[in-house]
Order: structure tokens, then sequence, then C-alpha cells
């Protein structure tokens, strides 16, 4: 964390010291807003408290001289800001307002919408993903806004609340709003800092398909004496699954399913062997004790990167309970979520994955699609605007940016991408946090003020020389 209060900035103009100085002395009140946006169980999974989560997050906006107003989606409301500033350059900041179930309860030490302080960190559901980011952005818009009554370049603001379910709804607006949302360069969420304290700059998403394989037997679940002379559906799937995925090398087998994947460039390769090494705490964090060669290493981080998956996130049927019960299932039943890449459509996916089952002898076993909605999208990493943002970054904390070809997970970014036509990367770094998505989530109190005051200081620098714009 050194060197986010220390920063080096060689040959660039320091952050104005009346805007650091004000996002210190609020600093307190920032924590507080936070704490009172945690508090509404915004579960976008759920439905739970998405209108009054965005009018909260507009009315806050609202208080800090930000001009936020309630846009309609088809699914759930955002709030969007626009502001112009004394550049031409446009940027927009994307963030989300909704947060994952705090399932399982028994598992937090402090109630998930309750938040609490603990040896100097604040404990509650979304108070890192995403809330914790949202307001180290507002909180350094505002301190500009005060100091110098506007902004150095334009700033398009888009909170929504489908994140966590990549909701369609949103992205559709995104689309037909284009006018509402032009800018030249877009952030998503920021990344994080590694241990080393070294930045992160990530240019694309992997997209997402799950869809959950049914399989059909008796009208109801029997007595396993009749074995003999009832199909079980358990099996069926069981054996239809194993036909997705080559049990010796893990390659998925489904045809034509990589036929659109495109290739990691030689750029973005050279990205991914400069990254630092995230397989070092694996066997202790995760328990995966990874290749002992270092280019064994380097393959598994360009295929985490580069490279679709099939998962099985879950299989039920019949009894799983304490104890015996001999059962044939009615239904057997199990969820898969297809990791995808650039340029991999997910609904063809799912028309690939209807042909190779019916192929494979299982036209009876029924596909049930949850979402085929999140698209994947990558900024190329040699654009202007990635360099740019590398090299501000470089400037601030003494160290280049770890560059992320690609997400290993996803976000909404191809809407920016495709839909706006613009560079689209996790811009910034947000405030120290961790176990996302699951129990305790928590986010680190002394970190939020040093992401606040890098945002206000990218803001600043973001004009300077910048890039030919691209909108128009």
């Amino acid at each position: 964390m050194s060197r986010s209060t220390e920063p080096a900035r060689p040959g660039l103009p320091p952050l104005d010291p009346r805007i650091a100085a004000r996002i210190a002395d609020r600093s307190a009140d920032h924590i507080a807003e936070l704490a009172v946006l945690c508090r509404l169980p915004s579960i976008s999974a759920e439905g739970r408290a998405l209108r009054e989560t965005a009018e909260a997050v507009a009315d806050l906006m609202r208080r800090w001289g930000i001009p936020g107003t309630i846009v309609e989606t088809e699914d759930a409301p955002a709030v969007l800001a626009r502001m112009t500033g004394r550049s031409p350059v446009v940027l927009l900041a994307y963030n989300h307002y909704d947060v994952q179930p705090p399932d399982p309860l028994e598992e937090w030490t402090s109630p998930p919408f309750e938040p609490t302080l603990r040896d100097g960190r604040l404990y509650a559901r979304g108070v890192a993903d995403d809330k914790g980011d949202l307001l180290a952005r507002l909180a350094a818009i505002e301190a500009i806004l005060h100091v110098r009554g506007e902004l150095p370049i334009g700033v398009v603001l888009l909170v929504e609340g489908q994140e966590e379910i990549d909701g369609p709804a949103i992205q559709r607006w995104i689309r037909e709003n284009p006018e509402l949302l032009a800018c030249d360069l877009a952030f998503v969420e920021a990344a994080d800092l590694d241990a080393g304290g070294r930045p992160g700059l990530i240019l694309g998403t992997r997209g997402m398909c799950y869809v959950e394989l049914e399989a059909h037997g008796p009208p109801s679940d029997l007595h396993s004496s009749l074995a003999a002379a009832v199909e079980n559906p358990a099996w069926t799937l069981v054996r239809a699954l194993a036909t997705i995925v080559d049990p010796e090398s893990g390659a998925i087998r489904i045809p034509g399913f990589h036929d659109r994947v495109r290739p990691l460039t030689e750029r973005d390769r050279a990205l991914i062997a400069a990254l630092p090494d995230p397989t070092a705490s694996w066997q202790q964090e995760l328990g995966i004790v990874p290749p002992a060669d270092p280019a064994a290493r380097r393959r598994l981080l360009e295929e985490i990167v580069g490279a679709p998956t099939a998962t099985i996130c879950g299989i039920s049927g019949g009894y799983a309970g304490p104890g015996l019960k001999t059962v044939i299932p009615a239904v057997a039943r199990a969820k898969i979520d297809f990791r995808l890449v650039p340029d991999q459509d997910p609904a063809e996916i799912v028309e690939l994955l209807r042909a190779h089952l019916d192929a494979e002898g299982f036209p009876e076993v029924r596909i049930i699609v949850h979402t085929q909605d999140g698209l994947p999208a990558r900024t190329p990493s040699d654009d202007p605007w990635v360099e740019r943002v590398a090299a501000l970054t470089e400037a601030w904390y003494g160290a280049p940016p770890a560059i992320w070809p690609n997400s290993p997970g996803g976000i909404v970014m191809e809407p920016f991408i495709r839909g706006l036509g613009v560079p689209t990367m996790f811009g910034g770094v947000r405030p120290a946090g961790g176990r996302y998505h699951a129990p305790d989530e928590f986010l680190v109190v002394d970190s939020f003020a040093p992401a606040a005051r890098f945002f206000a200081w990218l803001l600043e620098r973001l004009g300077d020389d910048p890039p030919v714009a691209r909108r128009g």
C-alpha cells in the first residue's frame, strides 16, 4: 500500500493537495455512506431492494453535486449521470449496486447486511464487490467538484443492478442508448492491487452460457429393487455429461465449440508471461498443486486467460441426505457453466450442445438455458488508450501494471466494446478487499482514500495529450 500513499510521478504534476485533503477530511463520512448502502440487501438474484438501492445511489450522487438520475431498464433501475469537463475527452465509469446472495448465513461472523468494523476492516455483503469501488469513484469526483467547481474531463457514470446475474436488460439498454453513453473510453470495475502492491489492468471479459441438463425416468421416485426394469435418469445424465469433456486432456469435445475462439496475440502472450505467478499461493489457499515446470505454469495461465471452459457446478437427483434410502430418482439434473472467450457466441454454444447430445444418443436429455446473454469481449492490448492508462498507472505507482488481456471471470464489457465501439478496461484501483461472493466479505478501511486519490489523479491526467478521440 505504500506506493498508493507515496506515489511516484516522474514528469507529471501531482494530485492537487486540496483534492487530496478533501478526500482525507471526508474519509469517515465516506465509510459511513458506504455502510448505509451496504445495509440495503440489493440481491439481484432475488430481486430484493433494487429500486431502493438505485434511489439511494442517485440521492447520494445529488448530495455530492453529481447529477444522478434513475433510468428504467426492463429488469432493474439504473443510475446515470453525465458531466462535462474542461477537456473534450469523455470517460464512462461503470459500476453495479447489486450483490450476491449472502448464503451460507451461518458462516458470517456478523450479519451480512449489518456493516461491522473489526480490526480496520468493514464487513458486509457488497462492501468490496462493488459498492466500495463505486463510493471511491464518487468520492474522487466530489472532491474535484468541491475544489475546482468542474471536472477536468467529461465523465459518464452508469451504475446498474443486474451484474451479478448477467442481466440481459442492462446490456440491451446500453446498446439502445449510445447517445447517452457516448465516450472515448470506458472503465468498468477497478482492478486490485496484488500482494506486492502492484496495480492491475484488465482488458477483456469472459462470456457466460449457463445451462441445466435434465434427464427424466419414472413418474416418481421408485424402490431401487426395480433397477433392472427402469431406466435410471441419474445414469443417463452421468453418461451424457461424460461425453462433454475428454477425460484425459480435459478438452471440450463438443464439435464446433472452439471454432470461433480468438487466439491470443503475441503481445497478449508477452503480457501474460510478465504477470506475477498467481500459482505460488494456490496450494496453501486453494489446495491446488500447480505444475512444477515454469513453462507449464505459463501455459496454464494462458488457458485461464484465453481458453473457454465447461464446469459442472452441481448435480442433483434422488436422495443425498444422511443415512440410507434405496431409491431410483424420477429426475436428475446438472448445472453447467461454459466460460467463453472472444469471439464465441453463447446462443450458438447452446445449439452446438444440443446437436452434440443428440449425436451422442441423448436426445431425451433436456437443456434448460439459465443465461446466454453474457458475451465475451476484449480490447486490443495495443490500443492507444490502453497504453495511455497503463503509462499513467505506472507513473502513479512506480511500477508497471500487471496487464491481463482477459479476466478469468465475467463482467459487462461487451456492450461498451462492441456496442459503443470504445476501448474498455478495468480502470483504476479499487479499495483493497476480499472474500467476494463469500461469507465475511470485507473492505480495508485505510485503502479507501488511496483508491479515491488515484482515481481523482487519473481524471486530472486523462485529458492531457489524449489519443485521437473515437467518438462521432
